[in-house]
């Protein structure tokens, strides 16, 4: 696809605060979110050549988010676990929602990548069935078939 500028700008225009809700959602940390949209959009507008239409722009620039927050968050996790070995009480409230959150993202990791994109995109960007079809080039009820069973998948993991 040959894109300009201009109409990258358009583009992004469009989905902009879905990418900062998603990415925030994922990295739980503002400076975070928005560090891995910027990276997202610098990819995406250096790859812009390698989408091959328009309309899969919002499901291509998300595909791309998700991979950096997957990135950060694994870098971040490897990190914090050295850090905070022996550290945190137990008995902390802090402690468990923490480790609610973490496990939680790793149940969201293990999905695959449209498993990823589709639920990232319904419950952090807040598009329905109908939305993410057309974005993905899928049947809405796929979309809804795929959605459940993935969060079937991410409740076996917390389970």
């Amino acid at each position: 696809m040959r894109c300009d500028t201009k109409t990258f700008a358009q583009m992004y225009e469009t989905v902009y605060k879905d990418l900062y809700r998603f990415a925030l959602c994922m990295m739980r940390n503002p400076q975070d979110a928005e560090d891995a949209v910027s990276e997202a959009v610098v990819a995406a507008y250096e790859n812009i050549g390698k989408l091959k239409k328009e309309d899969a722009f919002k499901s291509w620039i998300f595909t791309i988010l998700s991979n950096i927050c997957k990135k950060k968050w694994r870098n971040a996790s490897k990190e914090s676990s050295h850090a905070a070995e022996g550290v945190l009480d137990e008995a902390s409230g802090e402690e468990t929602n923490m480790g609610l959150a973490l496990d939680v993202r790793k149940a969201f990791f293990l999905l695959e990548e449209e498993e990823q994109t589709i639920v990232g995109m319904s419950v952090f960007g807040g598009y329905n069935s109908q939305e993410i079809g057309e974005a993905l080039k899928l049947n809405p009820n796929t979309v809804r078939s795929k959605r459940s069973r993935a969060l079937q998948k991410m409740e076996c993991v917390l389970r």
